[in-house]
């Protein structure tokens, strides 16, 4: 029989029943006499009273379970050899799927009559003073310890100290293992959560499931999380992937693989774009940046035609001193445009009694050969796109073009100074530097496992420049891999392999080019799993709500941990329907009567109301009041599930290195020496150079 009410907060009257119970089946089996029962039905009778008295007891367990339950907080903590994986399904936590009842019990649970339940008790409240008061007591230590121990004989063990609401995971005293099926990953995932409240350790947990599942895995760290890093390397070598392992990390370009952001691309115009993007975009900063993408775009198809693989390095060098690639560019197409011209054309002609060369010499600060180069090409009406631009820049004011492409300098100058230069610009023919050089093809037909660390808190302007440029990259490699089918891009051995790609604090990466990856990329096998505090540091980065909402869109997969931001909050309850609630509602009434030939002076009403009311499944101050290391998740097209992230247990864990520098090492020594993955492909075809 259901009621309409649970009524879980209460004394567990149930024991009475069943202590009764039990007692009558003793007297029944002692003395059936006393009954006047027969021996033939004495058994029976014990029997059922006794069964009666234990489901009681039963019943009145889960009741006093329950109510211990919402104020208790359990340390769940995990082995990595114990972390579960599948191929099919993806494994979150413990917890339970969220629904009315539970919303029902959160409220009932927050009344003021419940509050005995909800609260830890007076001796809770003592163990702690007393702890505080032996702190400077040495002779009392023992007692302070037994006070502070974790046992499940302390009744007044201390709660672990994650803060938050302990009730809205203590709802549900019945938890399991929550998984997801692993095709709503390529739909994308959002993780939101602010900071300190276990969006690292939740990465920890599905990266390490995606290295044993045999996916590509990419996890991009801005922070540069060093618990992150080293946890990688332990998994990849309890896989046995060792050898696909790579680590890129700006703040330590001594021992980090090489990577150029522009190195690789499938159309030429993907260079300017890459090096444009990080450039301001608001307000009369639009058309600077306009200005620079189609300088640099210039540059790039100049250095292509010339055989030069584009890098950051080059770009600033021609971008300071253009004339000296325009000169090879212009003869280069010329001796095969127009074979004998340098015999019609005397590039060594210092303008003699020339005014008008001189003249322009001066004006725009370019070398006479430059001047004499230009004015054969006009003299013949020679015509080509990029000889064209280049005459173009090279006929401007040298003072003035460079204040048009100023906004470009200072970022090209950060990327190019010191180790950064040798870091993000590989020379590739340096056959001293056994640093593996990056490339996101090779590394996903090899099943590779990258590690990227911007080190944004030493400059974030770097690390927003590389990281966008790698998104970009990837976007471009999900272009290929649409165009040419899945040899392209993932190898033919392992056709269905996934990439996993994890984005850390996402919102000081993305860019325009993120919006393509997350919106058309699952098709390429990308699975997106992107962590950030709130959704307006997206928008701040983006500069435009509407774009912001456009990449939000984009994630049908939705984790929420402990925000601090109502707006991040609704973006989770306002996706959630409303519930009924049934609520109780005492009414209490007393009426007289004036009639003297009524015997009844008064009469009085007690009754007891239900009736039920539309509420929110969740409220936004239920998210913010999460304590640390638990999440709602919306996954499978709108389920609501509660889980408990498992923190990840280190101890006796022979695979993870002693410290940083010991895994450094331990890499150094497995790298083969001067491996190097990376190639250019010409426009459109895909192809390697």
């Amino acid at each position: 029989m259901s009621y309409p009410l649970e009524a879980q907060l209460r004394p567990p009257v149930e024991w009475l029943s069943a202590a009764a119970c039990i007692i009558a089946g003793g007297l029944v089996a002692r003395r059936p006499d006393w009954l006047l029962l027969p021996d033939e039905a004495t058994p029976a009778v014990a029997a059922g009273l006794a069964a009666l008295g234990v489901w009681r007891l039963v019943q009145g367990a889960r009741l006093v379970a329950y109510q211990r339950n919402l104020r208790a907080i359990r340390r769940y903590a995990l082995r990595p050899p114990e972390i579960p994986w599948s191929n099919d399904r993806l494994f979150l936590g413990r917890g339970f799927r969220w629904d009315q009842r539970h919303t029902q019990r959160l409220i009932d649970a927050r009344l003021p009559a419940s509050r005995r339940y909800r609260e830890a008790g007076r001796a809770y409240a003592w163990a702690r003073a007393f702890e505080r008061w032996c702190e400077h007591r040495p002779r009392w230590a023992g007692l302070a310890r037994f006070a502070r121990s974790t046992s499940t004989w302390n009744p007044v063990a201390p709660l672990p100290d994650i803060g938050g609401d302990p009730l809205l995971h203590g709802v549900e005293p019945n938890e399991r293992e929550v998984w997801t099926d692993l095709y709503n990953r390529v739909a994308h995932t959002l993780v939101l959560g602010t900071t300190r409240v276990g969006k690292t350790r939740l990465e920890e947990v599905l990266v390490t499931q995606d290295i044993r599942r045999g996916d590509v895995v990419i996890v991009f760290d801005p922070k540069g999380d060093r618990a992150l890093l080293m946890r990688m390397w332990a998994e990849a070598k309890r896989a046995g992937r060792q050898d696909a392992f790579y680590m890129f990390h700006l703040g330590f370009p001594d021992v980090s693989a090489r990577y150029n952001p522009v190195g690789a691309f499938s159309r030429i115009t993907e260079v300017a774009t890459r090096t444009a993007d990080p450039l301001p975009s608001e307000g009369n900063s639009a058309a600077f940046k306009e200005f620079v993408w189609r300088f640099v775009n210039v540059l790039a198809k100049a250095m292509f035609t010339l055989g030069e693989r584009p890098d950051f390095a080059k770009i600033y060098a021609y971008a300071v001193d253009t004339e000296n690639l325009a000169l090879r560019y212009l003869e280069h197409w010329l001796d095969q445009a127009r074979p004998g011209w340098r015999d019609e054309c005397d590039l060594d002609d210092d303008g003699g009694r020339d005014r008008t060369k001189a003249d322009q010499a001066r004006k725009t600060g370019r070398s006479m050969r430059a001047i004499n180069l230009i004015l054969y090409i006009r003299e013949k009406q020679l015509r080509e796109p990029v000889a064209d631009a280049l005459i173009s820049v090279l006929g401007n004011d040298r003072t003035y073009f460079e204040k048009l492409v100023s906004s470009l300098y200072p970022l090209l100058e950060k990327l190019t100074t010191g180790k950064m230069a040798g870091l993000i610009s590989p020379a590739y023919a340096d056959l001293q530097d056994t640093r593996p050089i990056i490339d996101w093809m090779d590394v996903i037909n090899r099943g590779g496992i990258v590690y990227v660390g911007l080190d944004s808190l030493s400059d974030h302007e770097v690390a927003s420049a590389v990281g966008t440029s790698m998104f970009a990259d990837l976007t471009s490699v999900a272009g290929q891999i649409y165009k040419h089918g899945a040899d392209a891009g993932q190898g033919a051995p392992t056709p269905n392999r996934k990439l996993s790609l994890h984005a850390d604090e996402f919102n000081e990466l993305v860019g325009d080019a993120f919006i393509p990856m997350v919106n058309k990329a699952g098709g390429a096998g990308y699975q997106v799993t992107a962590y950030t505090q709130t959704w307006h540091d997206v928008e701040a980065k983006i500069g435009s709500a509407p774009k912001a909402e456009q990449i939000g869109g984009n994630f049908n997969s939705l984790i929420m941990l402990r925000v601090q931001n109502i707006e991040t909050a609704e973006m989770l309850t306002l996706r959630l329907p409303e519930v009924d609630i049934v609520t109780k509602l005492a009414s209490s009434s007393v009426s007289d009567t004036n009639d003297p030939t009524d015997f009844a002076e008064f009469a009085s009403r007690n009754e007891d109301r239900i009736s039920t009311e539309k509420t929110p499944m969740l409220s936004p101050a239920d998210l913010v009041s999460l304590p640390k290391g638990q999440a709602y998740c919306l996954l499978d097209g709108g389920h609501l599930w509660k889980i408990r992230i498992p923190l990840t247990d280190d101890t006796d864990d022979a695979l993870l290195p002693d410290s940083l520098a010991a895994m450094l090492a331990e890499m150094g020594a497995r790298h083969p020496s001067g491996a190097v993955l990376g190639s250019i492909t010409q426009e459109g075809t895909g192809s390697g150079w």
